[in-house]
């Protein structure tokens, strides 16, 4: 039997969601082991000069500890 562990990380991207969300999965797997899953909680943008400049996504990443 495993348990998992569910942590909330941030990440952004200057171009994509999508971007913005790989970058996440990267860099939560850098730091933690045995990453599963990641699910999108919120989405948002910046604004300057009434133009998106940043795309942000909030993850919820789970990961499985270990033994």
């Amino acid at each position: 039997m495993s348990i998992a562990r569910v942590t909330e990380i941030s990440a952004t991207s200057p171009n994509s969601f999508d971007e913005a969300t790989a970058v996440g999965v990267q860099r939560a797997n850098e730091t933690l082991r045995n990453v599963k899953s990641a699910w999108v909680k919120e989405q948002q943008v910046r604004v300057e000069g009434g133009k998106i400049s940043e795309y942000q996504v909030n993850l919820m990443v789970t990961f499985v500890l270990d033994d």
